[in-house]
């Protein structure tokens, strides 16, 4: 096995909805979102089994935010992994909103 590893890039995937983290040409992860006015809500998070243990779902999560502050969007973090990441990432309090009733209505109708 070789001992160097594809530098993991993150890509924003807007047809589908999410960001995806790849190592070398393959897809280990995604975060999804969806959007409400100027808040991009995101619901979910994973990394493949094969790629678990390396970080990879934090530079995903924290290169998606940076995204989001770089579109002036605002972030609702539903999901539980970027909800525990930003209570350890305060640099993005400015730009995060709470999960309300309302947002989680709204995303629960948005995926049926």
């Amino acid at each position: 096995m070789s001992e160097t590893q594809a530098t993991p890039t993150v890509r924003r995937a807007d047809d589908r909805h999410r960001y995806e983290i790849h190592v070398g040409d393959t897809r280990a992860g995604l975060t999804a979102y969806r959007d409400h006015g100027t808040q991009r809500v995101f619901f979910h998070t994973e990394v493949d089994d094969a790629f678990a243990g390396q970080g990879l779902a934090s530079v995903l999560v924290r290169e998606a935010l940076a995204d989001v502050r770089a579109l002036g969007l605002r972030i609702v973090p539903v999901c539980p992994y970027v909800a525990k990441f930003l209570t350890k990432h305060t640099e993005f309090d400015d730009i995060t909103d709470p999960v309300t009733p309302e947002v989680r209505a709204w995303l629960a109708a948005q995926l049926g």
